[in-house]
C-alpha cells in the first residue's frame, strides 16, 4: 500500500524548535481487525471494508493515551508562553491506501487529536517513532532516530492524572547497550569488574538518549518558572544502586540530562515499580520486561536495539547463511 502522512495538529512554521513525534496508525488506533482483512483477504477487500465503515469510530490503540497527555502539555506550555513554538508535534505514518484514509481522518477528528513509513522521518525531523511494526521499527534505530514498538494493552486500566509520566530503561535504552555485551560475554563477574574499572567513565548514548534530552528541555520551560511541570520522567534500571548504578548517575550527570527520578531493581522485577508510577510509556529493551509491563497494563514500547535485538540478530545470520550460499563474500 502506498504511504500516507496524516497531521493530527497544525504543524508549526519552524518545525526545527518542535517536538516532534511519529506514530504509525496503528499505534494511535487499534487496527487488528482491519490488518486481518488485508492479510486474509486482499488490498482490494481491505479498501472496500475501511469505505463501507468509514463513519464508524476505530478504537484506542497502545499509545493513544501518551498522545493525549503530550498534547496536553501543548496546552500548558501555551500558558506559559502563548507564542512559544517548542511544542509536541504529533505526525501519523501510515501505509493505509487514500481510499482507506478517511476512516483514520473521521477518527482522529472525533478523538480532537506501501511505501516504507520510515522515509519519511527525516522530511519531519521525528524525534521518535512509534509502531506495532517491528522492521520499521529497527530500520528508523538503525538510521539513528529514537523508536520502538508498541503493543496492545488495556487503557481502561490507566488512571487519570495531570503529568505525562515516560519511563527509560537504563542500558540498551537511555544508554548504549555496552553493559549488555560485557555481561552477554562473561556473565555478572566480568560485568561488575567492567563497571568497577569504568565507573567513572560516562557511557555511551543510546537510542533515546535523543528523545530524552529533548523532554528534558520541555521541562526546563516549568522549572525556569518554578511552576508544577506536566512532564515527570523515570529511570527503571536493572543495575544495582549501591554498586553499579554509580555509572548510570555520572553519565547523566555528564550529558547534564535531569531525570526526575532513578529507581535501581538490582535485577528484581519491575512490575511493581510500573504499577506504582502507572506511566503513559515505558521504554526498554527486554521482551521479558515489556510483558511483565503489559501484564500490569502499562503501555510498554520496546526499542530493538543491540544484542538483545534477537530479530536483528537471526536476519543478519540468515542474510550471511544466504549470501554465503550464493557464493558470496
Amino acid at each position: 500500500m502506498a504511504a500516507s502522512v496524516y497531521d493530527i495538529v497544525q504543524p508549526p512554521k519552524d518545525t526545527k524548535k518542535t517536538l516532534t513525534v511519529a506514530l504509525s496508525a496503528r499505534a494511535l488506533f487499534d487496527l487488528e481487525k482491519e490488518d486481518r482483512v488485508f492479510q486474509e483477504r486482499g488490498l482490494e477487500a481491505y479498501i472496500q471494508y475501511m469505505v463501507e465503515r468509514e463513519d464508524d469510530i476505530l478504537p484506542k490503540g497502545p499509545a493513544f493515551e501518551f498522545v493525549k497527555s503530550a498534547l496536553a502539555v501543548n496546552d500548558h506550555i501555551r500558558d506559559l508562553d502563548p507564542k512559544d513554538i517548542e511544542l509536541f508535534d504529533i505526525v501519523i505514518v501510515s501505509r493505509n491506501h487514500a481510499q482507506a484514509a478517511i476512516r483514520l481522518i473521521n477518527s482522529i477528528n472525533h478523538y480532537g487529536e506501501g511505501t516504507d513509513p520510515t522515509e519519511y522521518l527525516g522530511a519531519w525531523k521525528v524525534d521518535l517513532f512509534l509502531s506495532p511494526e517491528e522492521d520499521d521499527v529497527r530500520r528508523a534505530i538503525q538510521a539513528g532516530y529514537p523508536a520502538a514498538v508498541v503493543y496492545k494493552y488495556d487503557t481502561a486500566a490507566l488512571p487519570p492524572h495531570n503529568e505525562l509520566r515516560i519511563v527509560f530503561d537504563g542500558d540498551a535504552v537511555l544508554f548504549s547497550d555496552e553493559a549488555e555485551q560485557v555481561y552477554q560475554a562473561g556473565g555478572f563477574p566480568l560485568f561488575f569488574e567492567n563497571e568497577s574499572q569504568k565507573v567513572s567513565t560516562p557511557l555511551d548514548e543510546g537510542p533515546m538518549t535523543k528523545f530524552a534530552m529533548r523532554i528534558s528541555a520541555l521541562q526546563q520551560k516549568f522549572h525556569q518558572k518554578r511552576v508544577p511541570c506536566p512532564i515527570r520522567t523515570y529511570l527503571l534500571t536493572a543495575r544495582s544502586g549501591a554498586s553499579t548504578g554509580k555509572r548510570a548517575i555520572l553519565t547523566l550527570r555528564h550529558w547534564c540530562l535531569q531525570i526526575d527520578e532513578c529507581n535501581f531493581s538490582a535485577g528484581a522485577g519491575k512490575a511493581a515499580m510500573l504499577r506504582a508510577i502507572r506511566p503513559h510509556l515505558y521504554f526498554d529493551d527486554s521482551q521479558k520486561n515489556i510483558d511483565a509491563a503489559l501484564q500490569e497494563n502499562v503501555c510498554a514500547a520496546r526499542v530493538l536495539y543491540g544484542v538483545q535485538d534477537k530479530g536483528a540478530t537471526q536476519k543478519e545470520h540468515h542474510n550471511k547463511n544466504l549470501s554465503e550460499s550464493n557464493g558470496e563474500k
